[in-house]
């Protein structure tokens, strides 16, 4: 059983931060884990307060508290020798807190909206081992409400790690953009246009799951639908992730990005050329396909298969 987490507020602030919780969890669909961790953050922030200002936070504290204390608490936590990705999230978690505040009209006090988080290092995401990778591919389905969004999940999951896509990207599809072909044309950060080789098993993927799709799509519609029959978002494949990787204690590096550099990491592991590997993730300055024609897709294929990707 989780230990209870308390605040340092009277009942009136303590009334509004369980409010403030009911709607990360109905309106912005916050897993427990995550919940846990804003909650604990804000806990911190209230108990520095009340020794801060020798005083119990209450409702007109809230709206005169200045960028001063902020600052203050953020400074203390330094101090504890916090990660910066922890000081981030903790500055985030005040930022979702008191803009809730202001834009139900509860108080008006931006003070804490001049804050920029702390600098973070740029750490490439790790890469899964081929084995963690199919294990996932395998397991996606059965974290799905329903049966045609796990083949969904399923389907966005393997075009990611099969094709190399930035989830933005995958998510951007449309009906009618995964043909017969073999190759996949995408449109990436800087508008800049790439092409991918589309394996079997990605389309395979895709096929079962637009026939279980409830929803009737035309060509041009958003390919990878949402459960209302929206394009589906961001946070939606990144939340179904986040629970597999703690079902499956997968590293908790495990994001969709990372299946991105599993592409890479496997493809070079396997002896591909770098600098064909960076024209499939679109990194170097592209020529549209003039580089990428250079590139056989035999060569690709078999590469995919040393690592398993086709396997039943």
């Amino acid at each position: 059983m989780k230990e209870e987490i308390k605040y340092k507020a009277d009942s009136e602030v303590l009334g509004l931060i369980n409010d403030w919780r009911s709607w990360l969890i109905n309106e912005r669909g916050y897993s427990s884990h995550t919940l846990d961790a804003y909650l604990r953050d804000l806990s911190a922030f209230f108990k520095f307060w009340s020794e801060y200002s020798e005083q119990l936070p209450d409702i007109k504290a809230l709206k005169e508290i200045d960028v001063r204390t902020f600052r203050a608490f953020l400074s203390r936590r330094r101090q504890q020798n916090l990660s910066k990705s922890t000081l981030a999230r903790e500055l985030s978690t005040l930022k979702s807190f008191f803009k809730w505040l202001n834009r139900n009209h509860i108080i008006d006090n931006t003070s804490i909206s001049i804050l920029s988080s702390p600098k973070q290092d740029k750490i490439l995401p790790k890469a899964l081992d081929v084995d963690q990778t199919l294990n996932l591919l395998d397991m996606t389905a059965d974290f799905a409400k329903e049966e045609w969004q796990g083949l969904r999940d399923v389907a966005i999951f393997t075009i990611l790690y099969g094709c190399g896509l930035r989830i933005s990207e995958a998510l951007s599809l449309n009906l009618g953009d995964i043909n017969q072909n073999d190759f996949l044309k995408i449109r990436g950060k800087g508008n800049k246009e790439r092409i991918v080789p589309l394996l079997p098993i990605v389309k395979e993927k895709i096929a079962a799951y637009l026939e279980a799709c409830p929803y009737k799509q035309n060509i041009g519609d958003a390919l990878f639908l949402g459960a209302r029959g929206e394009r589906i978002s961001p946070r939606v494949v990144q939340r179904t992730l986040a629970k597999i990787r703690n079902y499956a204690n997968l590293p908790e590096s495990l994001t969709p990005h990372a299946l991105r550099h599993s592409f890479a990491t496997h493809l070079l592991a396997e002896g591909t050329n770098l600098r064909s590997i960076q024209e499939l993730l679109g990194h170097a300055s592209l020529s549209t396909t003039q580089r990428y024609t250079n590139v056989e897709i035999e060569h690709l294929k078999k590469e995919y298969q040393k690592a398993h990707l086709l396997e039943d």
